[in-house]
């Protein structure tokens, strides 16, 4: 665990509440982030300074999605549905009302939007029309994480009830499902090749599956003490990280899950409480990370 070097860069601080979801920017010095304050706010990894405040909701922000060739935001506020902000003009356009549960995550295909809730189900909403296109209930415990693989033409979807499922892009029907861990899925993330699936669970196991092979199990680690947040890859596709709610981030190889490098409180000043996002910039390498701990820190890593 020699060959890189981690340096903490500075700490965002102006969230009044555990930090629960970030997002890349128009510019790679740029994200976004959401919190149990239901502050959206853009932060600068160039200049350092304070957060812009973009928008304000009653409600917890546990997902956010960037439209970054629309210039828009989508914040998902729990207990609520999805708002589309004019971030440029800090400007809400318009809502959709979808669940009385958490909004957990929001990802998009082409002029689709995904949402994934509390209550199970995921929503598959029409971006132009602005409209809920479908519903879908395969479990009765929460889907947590969507990952998407326009390659394979699927998506990937997390749920508590400790499986996989794997859905059809063109007509959303089930493809594959798996009891893939002792305990919720909390983070799926494809590989930038799309060969393998990541899934991260409140189990602490971080494993690998071969997308090419029905995503038979590759590869399998006890990765944290508790359980595993986020899943995030580097720019380059050659390493990736994970979040875990024991107060660490842990950088791995990506070829066979090897770990390289503990960042925790003890050894870098790491955060204090649970990681919760992770977001792998192409500013200079750096690594973002949000926590309960109402901050958000930002890590140089230098492989050598």
């Amino acid at each position: 665990m020699n060959n890189l070097q981690v340096t903490k860069l500075h700490t965002f601080i102006g969230h009044q509440d555990c930090v629960y979801a970030l997002q890349p920017g128009a510019a790679p010095n740029l994200f976004f982030s959401g919190g149990g304050d239901g502050l959206l706010v853009q932060w600068d990894l160039q200049h350092l300074s304070d957060g812009e405040l973009i928008a304000k909701f009653p409600n917890s922000i546990y997902a956010l999605l960037h439209l970054k060739e629309k210039k828009l935001i989508l914040a998902g506020q729990n207990f609520s549905g999805i708002h589309l902000i004019d971030y440029q003009n800090k400007k809400e356009l318009t809502s959709l009302q979808l669940t009385s549960s958490y909004i957990f995550d929001i990802q998009s295909f082409g002029n689709h939007i995904i949402i994934a809730t509390g209550d199970g189900i995921l929503t598959i909403v029409d971006l132009e029309k602005w409209e809920i296109k479908k519903r879908i209930k395969a479990s009765e415990k929460s889907a947590r994480a969507v990952a998407i693989n326009p390659m394979k033409g699927e998506m990937a979807v997390g749920y508590s009830d400790y499986s996989l499922r794997i859905f059809s892009l063109e007509d959303f029907k089930l493809k594959h499902e798996i009891i893939a861990h002792q305990n919720s899925v909390f983070a799926v993330s494809y590989s930038p090749d799309r060969k393998y699936l990541l899934s991260g669970s409140r189990d602490a196991k971080l494993k690998a599956w071969d997308v090419d092979a029905n995503y038979r199990l590759a590869e399998e680690v006890s990765a944290h003490l508790y359980a595993i947040n986020h899943i995030a890859f580097s720019p380059n596709g050659k390493y990736v990280a994970t979040a875990s709610m024991d107060k660490s981030i842990k950088v791995w190889d990506d070829k066979d899950l090897k770990l390289l490098k503990v960042i925790d409180k003890g050894r870098h000043a790491g955060h204090g409480t649970s990681v919760n996002k992770l977001l792998w910039t192409s500013y200079n390498n750096q690594l973002v990370s949000a926590s309960d701990d109402r901050t958000i820190s930002a890590w140089d890593l230098l492989f050598l």
